[in-house]
């Protein structure tokens, strides 16, 4: 038969809390019966087991006041108003007689203690503290006035010591109890807000894998896009030039295709991410970037008097962050103005912040007219499943231009012009509170 922990009967006993409230009724009647026949004081200063004759009138009291214990749980302040009216008539009542008399009547205090210990445990501070003084302030000036020995006797001294230990016990154990119920729920609440944390940091770092994704994806795709209809249109009457057009779509896949490993590298560390084997990209290669477009039929002309030699350097997240507009901009210029549009960029720097700007007329042969409609939408982008600045792909460039700016507290401001064509306007501080760092893919 296997053992039975300590844990085990707690957990039971907890099951079952009426039967354990018959339980204690049934052992407080045991302590009074046995108290009322017990001698405190015997001839040699001893108590003497079984020396006194428990009366009918004791019995019947003791069983009334011990039986209400049971109902202890539902009704604590009835139970402790009961046990203690019946505790006062039996001390009151018992004074006639001798001493002896006085002392049986005194062990029925045992069950107003417990009542007591009940009220102090399961109610407010407030209350405890209240009810218990007027309980033993009474139980206790009943004793030492009605009682049949001097008001200073032992007797006396133990009804005003158990019934204050009672209420004190009980208030111990409440706090006690409101303690562990506020460590579990601290605990609780820190456990969820970790969860949260955690869901709320992986949903930003699927966000930031996207936005990456999205980059490097999307530049690439969208020039070998122009380059191959290019080379299919021009490849049996100018066979040199679709050369150079698949020469151009060999070199951007390349470019993509080393971006997207150096990316997935990066996502498959199971450890923190190191640092890449490549730079990060930025402004230093922007003439680089505006080539690859020229390549493929754009006209682009970059004013950037914030890149002038002596400047001083941008950084990291600065220079990623302008980097990726310029590029995501010039992207949809080229997906949604076509070949023969005109696109400005101009980058200025003041004390404070860097300004990027991406203007297009518009005028190209693109897959809307003059570029604009597709690009229209603003707050619309991430609801629209094909709004914002890429018709059928979802629109994420315009929302990724936001949230990169966003992420560094700047801002951006995209829309059509007037006359025809769109504009890309983003401000990044020079110095943010708390940037948020990218790791460049």
């Amino acid at each position: 038969m296997p053992a039975v922990t300590l844990r085990e009967i707690r957990e039971r006993l907890r099951a079952h809390p009426y039967a354990v409230d018959a339980l204690i009724a049934a052992g407080a009647l045991v302590c009074i019966l046995l108290g009322a026949a017990t001698e405190p004081h015997g001839p040699d200063g001893q108590p003497r087991f079984a020396e006194r004759d428990v009366t009918a009138p004791t019995a019947l009291l003791a069983v009334l006041s011990c039986g209400t214990l049971a109902l202890r749980r539902r009704a604590p302040m009835p139970v402790l108003l009961l046990t203690s009216l019946v505790s006062a008539v039996a001390l009151i009542a018992g004074s006639p007689g001798s001493a002896s008399s006085s002392d049986r009547q005194a062990s029925l205090v045992v069950a107003p203690v417990i009542a007591l210990y009940t009220v102090s445990n399961t109610t407010d501070r407030r209350t405890s503290w209240q009810v218990g003084a007027v309980t033993v302030g009474v139980l206790t000036a009943v004793a030492m006035i009605f009682g049949a020995r001097p008001w200073y006797a032992q007797e006396n001294l133990g009804v005003l010591a158990w019934t204050a230990l009672a209420a004190a016990v009980g208030e111990a154990v409440r706090n006690r109890r409101a303690f562990v119920d506020a460590i579990r729920e601290r605990a609780e609440r820190a456990e969820r807000t970790r969860e949260e944390e955690a869901r709320r940091r992986v949903a930003e770092e699927r966000m930031r894998i996207a936005r990456e994704l999205h980059d490097v994806v999307a530049h690439h795709i969208a020039l070998v896009n122009v380059q191959a209809g290019v080379a299919s249109h021009v490849m049996d009457k100018r066979p040199d030039q679709a050369k150079q057009a698949l020469a151009h779509v060999r070199d951007a896949s390349r470019h993509a295709l080393a971006e997207l490993q150096t990316t997935v590298g990066l996502l498959r560390q199971s450890g923190e991410s190191t640092a890449p084997t490549e730079p990060a990209p930025g402004l230093e290669v922007l003439e680089e970037l505006v080539d690859g477009f020229r390549h493929a039929g754009l006209s682009v002309s970059v004013a950037a008097p914030a890149l002038a030699p002596g400047a001083a350097p941008l950084s990291s997240a600065v220079d990623l962050t302008a980097y990726r507009v310029v590029q995501e901009a010039l992207t949809n210029v080229q997906k949604h103005a076509g070949t023969g549009a005109f696109a400005q960029v101009r980058i200025r720097r003041d004390a404070e912040a860097l300004d990027i700007s991406v203007v297009d007329d518009g005028a190209g042969g693109g897959e809307s007219a003059g570029g604009v409609a597709d690009r229209e939408p603003d707050e619309s982008d991430a609801a629209a499943p094909t709004g914002g600045g890429e018709p059928g792909s979802g629109g994420h460039g315009l929302v990724g231009m936001r949230e990169r700016a966003a992420a560094l507290h700047g801002a951006c401001e995209t829309g059509p012009l007037p006359g025809g064509g769109f504009r890309v306007n983003v401000r990044l501080p020079l110095e943010t509170t708390a940037p948020r760092k990218e790791t460049p893919a």
